[in-house]
């Protein structure tokens, strides 16, 4: 049997999607995240601002600069998202049609913001299936950003939708919501790792994703001078939180945060081993170094060699054996 057969049992797969997630909402950032995004390699995606992180006052000739650089040629890998207007915007219906209606096929998703149900992410899904179609794509995937009361309520609602692939959370909206009964320093470290309010979000929001296989994405390090603090904040988004993306606002923070999300070449060396001699055994129970694995344990390794070939990193020809067979399906 093919190892996904074996491990998942018809189960859907857990969705991986690059580390880093950098936004940019100027053309000039824009043009600069590519040029990057095509030096580096497609280990980290980008998505182009039409809410928060770009100006004010000229949304809907915004939205067709998007469009058109999302459908140029310096879109190489068409790991590009958007994130649009809020559902309540006078300015949604237009990005959805200018945007998705023209460069739905090479978007890598869209993005909604302070949504406050699962029915508005469905109502909004719609309308963007409705010009994706005639755009000539379907299931065009969406990000959800959990940011308000409401949304942080409905989160395993919003995960278990079929479309949506990624939860992303939104710590300045989500703490401003509080109207001061939760203290600015929660925006920062080390306040966003500590303070139960933020704390019981994050958590709940990570754990609605890795219910329904998707992917938990972290929020922005406003920190932009310190690449330390960017990669302090990756790894405990990672290691305590259960985090597998996060947000760059800045070009020098997306190193730091593929690093910390990246598996090191001894987890990847180890995964190897185990998955070699699982193969071996058809997959049957093993034994290594006194520990047992079976095929529970499997599922954690093969996710261990998967995130490594998402990040670019080199895998030792055992490991890129391991992953070329499982990507051969």
């Amino acid at each position: 049997m093919h190892p996904s057969e074996v491990l998942f049992q018809g189960k859907r797969q857990p969705l991986l999607l690059p580390a880093c997630d950098h936004y940019a909402g100027s053309e000039k950032l824009m043009r600069k995240s590519m040029a990057l995004q095509q030096e580096l390699g497609p280990v980290f995606d980008i998505t182009f601002d039409c809410e928060d992180g770009a100006v004010a006052g000229s949304e809907a000739a915004h939205a067709t600069l998007v469009a058109s650089l999302v459908n140029s040629s310096d879109n190489r890998f068409n790991r590009i998202g958007v994130r649009l207007h809020d559902t309540g915007s006078p300015h949604f219906a237009n990005d959805v049609a200018t945007i998705v209606g023209s460069a739905a096929e090479r978007l890598a998703y869209v993005v909604l913001p302070k949504v406050e149900s699962a029915d508005e992410v469905i109502r909004a899904i719609d309308l963007i299936n409705e010009h994706a179609v005639k755009a000539g794509r379907n299931d065009l995937p969406v990000h959800v950003l959990i940011e308000t009361h409401c949304a942080l309520r409905e989160a395993y609602d919003i995960a278990a939708l079929p479309q949506v692939e990624c939860l992303s959370f939104g710590i300045m909206d989500f703490v401003s919501a509080h109207y001061g009964a939760v203290p600015a320093s929660a925006m920062r470290t080390p306040g966003q790792f500590t303070h139960p309010l933020v704390v019981r979000a994050k958590l709940e929001m990570v754990a609605a994703c890795h219910a329904h296989g998707k992917v938990a994405s972290h929020n922005v390090t406003t920190d932009i001078k310190d690449s330390a603090v960017v990669a302090n904040d990756a790894q405990r988004a990672g290691a305590e939180f259960g985090f597998t993306r996060m947000w760059s606002i800045h070009p020098d923070q997306i190193k730091p945060i593929l690093k910390a999300f990246t598996p090191r070449l001894s987890e990847v060396n180890e995964a190897t081993n185990i998955l070699t001699e699982a193969m071996a055994a058809q997959w049957g129970p093993i034994a290594q170094h006194g520990r047992l694995h079976d095929r529970a344990s499997y599922r954690y390794y093969w996710t261990v060699l998967q995130r490594a070939k998402l990040a670019g990193l080199a895998l030792p020809e055992a490991a890129a054996a391991i992953v070329n067979l499982t990507d051969s399906n």
